[in-house]
């Protein structure tokens, strides 16, 4: 399918991983470049990735495709469960919708549809989980992994707790907002005041133009981000990670604790740990240049110590 003349992104497509349809959609710039696939974060649709990041990606010569996970966006919403809020979630002794292993699969399952036998993955927060899980589920299909903002793939539960901070998950619980656009709006400038890093001055301006343009009901949907966080890894543990690896954490990250980051980079072989300061939990402007070039330069370092992976092509399909 063809962009629309003028349009950054294409219209959106759909992939299918058995029940759930999965929305997807790519930036038109950068079309050519080796394939790199961004997975959102808890509850969050795609939009939440910044269009400006993605273009400065595209600059460094990759193709960027997003999209939404299940429970998320214009992405399938499954039934109820019995956890009500994320931190229940956290206490629930199992899994009641899905499991981390089928996260894992819609993300082969975008990559399926849009024609790619393998892509650079960079996943944020609970994206950065699912990423890491993709890379030990699906290794051939990986190029490099790159995790941001992530706790450690192979924990769930009561473990998780030890990297994430109890008093700014309580604050999202309190949160309560009108199932309204303004709702949503609202709700979008709580959210990113709460995730912002305390040493740059909160632009609540641009954070309400934001979410005018993506008024995204999922960030006080508690039911759902409640089935993603009770969805657990039942596979081997990160250190089983063999493809080439980066984690970036935010210095400042006022709800995942940098010792996470630390934690993955400790386990997985040969990877490095980038600490950016002055970022919380978000992607603030004044990171996108150091994000791309990091990317950029494990992309290159893997592709010099893998000649297999010049053969692999960026893209198939329509």
């Amino acid at each position: 399918m063809s962009p629309t003349p003028g349009n950054l992104w294409s219209p959106v497509r759909w992939a299918e991983n058995g029940a759930v349809r999965l929305a997807f959609d790519a930036l038109t710039e950068g079309a050519e470049g080796e394939p790199l696939l961004l997975a959102t974060g808890l509850g969050v649709n795609r939009l939440w990735i910044p269009d400006g990041l993605c273009r400065v990606l595209a600059a460094r010569g990759f193709a960027v495709a997003r999209y939404d996970q299940r429970d998320s966006g214009e992405s399938t919403h499954l039934p109820p469960t019995p956890a009500r809020t994320p931190i229940s979630a956290l206490f629930a002794k199992r899994e009641t919708a899905y499991t981390a292993e089928d996260m894992a699969d819609d993300a082969v399952a975008v990559m399926d549809a849009l024609g790619w036998r393998s892509a650079h993955l960079l996943g944020v927060s609970l994206g950065g989980a699912v990423a890491q899980r993709v890379a030990l589920r699906h290794p051939g299909r990986v190029r490099t992994l790159t995790s941001m903002a992530a706790v450690p793939g192979d924990v769930s539960g009561l473990r998780t707790m030890r990297y994430i901070r109890m008093r700014t998950l309580a604050k999202f619980a309190r949160l309560r907002f009108p199932e309204t656009p303004d709702g949503a709006v609202a709700a979008g400038v709580a959210v990113s005041r709460l995730l912002a890093s305390p040493h740059r001055t909160f632009d609540e301006r641009a954070a309400r133009e934001a979410a005018e343009r993506n008024a995204d009901r999922g960030m006080h949907d508690q039911q759902a981000q409640s089935r993603q966080i009770g969805a657990q890894w039942h596979g081997p543990p990160i250190s089983a990670v063999t493809r080439p690896t980066l984690v970036l954490h935010g210095e400042d990250d006022p709800l995942i604790k940098p010792s996470a980051g630390r934690a993955i980079a400790a386990r997985i072989r040969d990877s490095r740990l980038v600490l950016l300061p002055r970022v919380g939990h978000e992607f603030p402007a004044c990171a996108w240049d150091r994000v791309a070039t990091e990317i950029r330069g494990l992309a290159t370092d893997s592709t010099s110590t893998d000649p297999t992976s010049r053969q692999l092509p960026s893209s198939a399909g329509d």
